[in-house]
C-alpha cells in the first residue's frame, strides 16, 4: 500500500492542525504533554469542544452524526490529536458501545443513546471483567433473570474504568446457565443510578482512583435495554472487543511519547554525555522506533481493508501496540535513572504548579511506568490475543 498522503489528505491534515491550534485549551495540552492527571471536567470539556465541530466520532457513519471520513483521514485525526497533546475522547461510549448499538440495537435504542453519546450527556463505563472472569470472560457469573418486563441483575464487575463518573454501564450478564457458557450471555445497558448498584474504588499503586468494583444487588433493568437477542451477547461482545483492541494500538500517542523519550534522553547525562549518545541505549530507542513504524503501517493496512469492522487482525495491533507502549515507559525510567523515583501527587493532581523536586518531566514517570503494566492485560491479555492470532489468522 502507498503510505504517502495524497494532496487532499495533506490538506485535510493542515485543516486538522489549524483546528487543534485554535481550539485546544493550553491547560489541557499542558496536562497531557506533562503526564498529569485528567479530571472528569477535562475529558468532558474537550469532548464537547470537538463535538460542536462534528468531529467527536470519526468512525461513525454520517447518518448517525459522524463526519464521513475515510480510514486514512481518521488515522490523520488521531495522529494529529496525539501530536498536539489533546485529552483522549474516552472510548467506552464513542468507540465501544456505540458501534454495538449501531450494528445490533433497535431503532429506539439508536435514537435515544447515540445522540447522548455524541454530546457526552451520558458517560459510559464497561461491565465485562469479574473477579473470576478476566481473560476467560465467558466464565462470567453476573446473572440477569427475566421477571415480567424487567431483568433482575445480581453479581459483580471489577476493574471498571472511571465507573465513579459513569451515567451508564454496558454489561455482559448470564441469562441462561444451562447451555455452553458462551451461548448463555446477554448484553444489557444499565443506568448507573438504578437502586442496588454500588461502586467501590480500587486505588492503584500510583494512588490514583482510575478503576472500581461495581456490585449489582437485585438491580431492575427494563427489558428494552437488552441489545439484540437474549443469549446472543457473546457475539456482540466480540464485535466490541475488536474495536477496543484496534484502539489500544494508539500509534499517535506512542509517536508523541517517543519524542518525549528522546528529549529527556538528550537532556539526561551519563558519564558526562547525553543518554541518547550511549550506543546501547540509542540502539534500544531505535529498535522501538522501527517497531512503531511497522505497527503504523500494519494499522493503516488493517483499517483500510476492514469493511465490516475489525477482525482478528485487531489482536495483532493490540499485542504490538501494548508492548511498544510498555517499552517506551521502561526506557523513560531508565533514561532518568534515580531521578524517576520521586512521586509527587500534588503536582500530578494540579495542586502545585511544579514538582517539588524541580524536575517536572520526571515527577510523573514512576507512576506512568507502573500504570502502563496494564496495557498487555486489558482488552484481553496478550496471551489470549496470541491464541486468537494462532487460531483465526494462522489456522493452527
Amino acid at each position: 500500500m502507498d503510505l504517502n498522503y495524497t494532496a487532499a489528505e495533506t490538506a485535510f491534515r493542515d485543516t486538522v492542525r489549524a483546528f487543534l491550534e485554535a481550539n485546544l485549551p493550553p491547560d489541557l495540552q499542558k496536562k497531557v504533554r506533562n503526564h498529569l492527571r485528567l479530571q472528569k471536567s477535562d475529558y468532558v470539556r474537550w469532548h464537547q469542544i470537538v463535538a460542536r465541530h462534528g468531529w467527536v466520532a470519526p468512525a461513525w457513519p454520517v447518518e448517525f452524526g459522524g463526519p464521513g471520513w475515510s480510514a486514512t483521514e481518521r488515522h490523520i485525526w488521531e495522529e494529529e490529536c496525539a501530536r498536539a497533546g489533546t485529552p483522549p475522547i474516552l472510548p467506552f461510549g464513542v468507540n465501544m458501545v456505540a458501534p454495538v448499538i449501531m450494528a445490533f440495537g433497535n431503532d429506539a435504542q439508536k435514537a435515544h443513546y447515540l445522540p447522548r453519546i455524541l454530546s457526552c450527556e451520558d458517560w459510559w463505563c464497561q461491565g465485562y471483567s469479574e473477579p473470576g472472569a478476566g481473560s476467560d470472560l465467558a466464565s462470567l457469573k453476573t446473572t440477569a433473570e427475566r421477571v415480567g418486563d424487567h431483568y433482575v441483575v445480581n453479581g459483580q464487575k471489577t476493574w471498571t474504568t472511571l465507573a465513579q463518573h459513569a451515567d451508564m454501564i454496558f454489561c455482559l450478564v448470564r441469562t441462561d446457565g444451562t447451555v455452553r457458557k458462551q451461548e448463555g450471555i446477554s448484553f444489557l445497558l444499565i443506568d448507573m443510578k438504578t437502586p442496588g448498584i454500588t461502586v467501590r474504588p480500587i486505588i492503584m499503586l500510583d494512588e490514583d482512583h482510575e478503576v472500581n468494583e461495581v456490585f449489582f444487588d437485585d438491580v431492575k433493568v427494563p427489558v428494552e435495554n437488552l441489545i439484540g437477542k437474549e443469549n446472543q451477547g457473546w457475539t456482540y461482545a466480540k464485535y466490541l472487543l475488536g474495536h477496543e483492541r484496534t484502539g489500544i494500538a494508539a500509534v499517535g500517542r506512542s509517536k508523541r511519547e517517543l519524542l518525549f523519550l528522546k528529549r529527556i534522553a538528550t537532556q539526561q547525562q551519563k558519564r558526562g554525555k547525553p543518554m541518547l549518545a550511549d550506543p546501547l541505549f540509542a540502539a534500544r530507542v531505535a529498535t522501538v522506533e522501527i517497531e512503531l513504524m511497522a505497527l503504523e503501517a500494519t494499522v493503516l493496512r488493517v483499517i483500510t481493508q476492514a469493511s465490516h469492522g475489525p477482525g482478528p487482525e485487531a489482536s495483532m495491533l493490540k499485542v504490538r501496540g501494548s508492548e511498544i507502549q510498555q517499552q517506551l515507559t521502561e526506557l523513560m525510567v531508565e533514561a532518568l535513572g534515580p531521578n524517576a523515583l520521586p512521586f509527587d501527587t500534588d503536582y500530578l493532581e494540579g495542586r502545585a504548579d511544579h514538582a517539588a523536586t524541580g524536575d517536572d518531566a520526571a515527577a510523573p514517570l514512576a507512576g506512568y511506568y507502573f500504570n502502563f503494566r496494564k496495557t498487555s492485560i486489558y482488552g484481553g491479555s496478550n496471551e489470549i490475543q496470541k491464541n486468537i492470532i494462532t487460531q483465526m489468522i494462522l489456522g493452527l
